[in-house]
């Protein structure tokens, strides 16, 4: 065999002619898909293969003898004048120096740009510079991806530095808690929206909970893996609602000394919760009703329109109906965001779950201040049922941390103001019949004994009342507002029995 390396390649065919080489060289530059350009030592292009002619629009017979500067690489990408001494191309054969750029654009014939990356080599005969070769190629595709992965870096560190100054609010209150009947059918209602892109509208007084709920349904639907984005619309100046929502350009205003970007902006892709919907100026309602129906925007002093794809969360403890009724809050607005109404009840209504709350806030609250865990008792659990808690939850969270602060001895006293106490009603008092009452004083003081005869008393009186029925809406449990299981396990517990009499 022969070990001559040219035995790897087919044999000459008889008639075979060999190229001539310069020949070949220009097939090869010809062939070639980066653009090239030859300059001469005065900047003229001397050769220009089909790859430079497609990618600028000018043909090679528009380009030959003239300054390619002036054609295709007159400006800076602004627009901007690019002048030829400047230019890295000709500094190749001005300095003698290889010049690498990846940062430029050239402009094509009919006056758009793309942008470049290019190599410009001096070319050299016997130590004399005769011009420059410069290969060139579109990096359009690559530019574009560059620029949506910095798009997307950008939104995960707008939405980590959103989600740092939010964490610990939301640690505070934890996951939604409770059992009674008025927190259940929340819960269903939130089972139900969740997985949808419905807007959601959640009402209710002030602390009683609308931002649990707008997270909960953020954290069970589609869009869990992407920011949940908050803005307070009450504390915001009237005259940076637009910014706040859209965000602004430098220079935009007086003030404005960066590029910002807005709510909406921060929340593509994820969950805007709008909390006190009901303050926003009627003058902006328009332009937010038109990024909530047309997913567009554009920030202030920016002409660009911006595109984004965001679930709407709003919440108010205003009746925006009266508003609308008003002329304060726009009625398509309204309908727009009330796809699914969502009413979250006041404490005073779900005192059942008070137990449960009060014990998440102590031991969350404990080891947020660094104290010890206190014990809540039965008399404290009863002095909390006891109130009827005008603030709802964050009113009881604030009583709860001042209690926490100041127990001794692991005990909780509670600094309840005057006048929030439930106005006594008529009790059972424990007889012979077991069927009188009468009001109990305020000034009555009970024992834990007394406490529990009294507690065993209504209990009775309540199934006597509604013929030992406990479930349904006449039932025991009902009246005393109270699961039925709860109630059986209280009947068991104290030995009740139905008198046969």
């Amino acid at each position: 065999m022969d070990n001559n390396s040219d035995s790897i390649f087919p044999q000459e065919p008889s008639d075979f002619v060999e190229p001539d080489a310069s020949y070949l060289n220009k097939l090869i530059l010809e062939s070639a898909g980066e653009g090239i350009y030859g300059f001469d030592q005065r900047g003229r292009t001397t050769f220009v293969n089909p790859a430079a002619e497609k990618m600028t629009g000018y043909t090679a017979k528009e380009m030959i003898g003239q300054c390619q500067h002036k054609l295709s690489h007159h400006s800076h990408p602004d627009g901007t004048p690019y002048p030829p001494e400047k230019c890295p191309i000709y500094s190749a054969f001005f300095e003698g120096k290889v010049r690498k750029v990846s940062h430029e654009v050239f402009w094509r014939k009919d006056g758009t740009c793309f942008p470049v990356e290019y190599v410009s080599t001096p070319i050299r005969k016997n130590m004399k510079i005769l011009g420059a070769v410069v290969v060139f190629r579109d990096i359009t595709e690559r530019k574009r991806a560059e620029e949506e992965i910095l798009n997307l870096r950008q939104q995960l560190e707008l939405e980590n530095a959103y989600l740092h100054e939010e964490v610990l609010e939301a640690q505070a209150y934890g996951d939604i808690i409770g059992n009674s009947p008025a927190l259940e059918n929340i819960i269903r209602q939130i089972d139900m929206v969740a997985t949808t892109s419905a807007s959601v509208l959640i009402t209710g007084e002030s602390g009683t909970g609308k931002e649990l709920v707008a997270r909960e349904i953020h954290k069970r639907s589609e869009r869990h893996s992407r920011a949940l984005i908050k803005v307070n619309c009450a504390s915001i100046p009237k005259d940076l609602y637009e910014s706040e929502f859209f965000g602004h350009v430098k220079g935009a205003f007086t003030g404005a000394i960066k590029d910002r970007a807005g709510r909406f902006q921060l929340a593509d892709g994820g969950t805007l919760f709008l909390d006190e919907i009901g303050e926003v100026p009627l003058d902006l309602q328009s332009k937010l009703l038109r990024v909530l129906q047309e997913g567009t925007f554009e920030r202030v002093g920016e002409e660009k329109t911006r595109h984004v794809d965001v679930r709407i969360i709003a919440a108010t403890n205003r009746s925006l109906k009266e508003e609308v009724e008003a002329k304060r809050f726009r009625e398509d607005l309204y309908y727009r965001l009330n796809v699914f109404p969502i009413e979250v009840p006041p404490l005073r209504n779900r005192k059942e779950d008070i137990p449960l709350l009060a014990a998440n806030f102590v031991r969350i609250l404990s080891q947020k201040l660094n104290r010890p865990e206190p014990k809540l008792s039965k008399g404290n659990i009863g002095d909390l049922m006891a109130y009827q808690w005008p603030g709802n939850v964050r009113e009881l969270q604030n009583v709860l941390e001042r209690a926490v602060i100041t127990s001794r001895s692991g005990k909780l006293y509670f600094d309840l103001p005057k006048g929030g106490k439930i106005p006594p009603k008529v009790v059972p008092i424990k007889n012979k019949s077991r069927q009188s009452f009468y009001p109990s004083p305020n000034t009555e003081v009970l024992t834990e004994h007394d406490m529990r005869l009294r507690e065993r008393d209504n209990i009775l009186a309540a199934l006597n009342h509604c013929g030992w029925k406990i479930t349904g809406p006449d039932g025991a449990a009902k009246l005393l507002e109270i699961k039925p299981t709860t109630l059986n396990s209280r009947i068991k517990k104290m030995g009740l029995q139905r008198s046969s009499v």
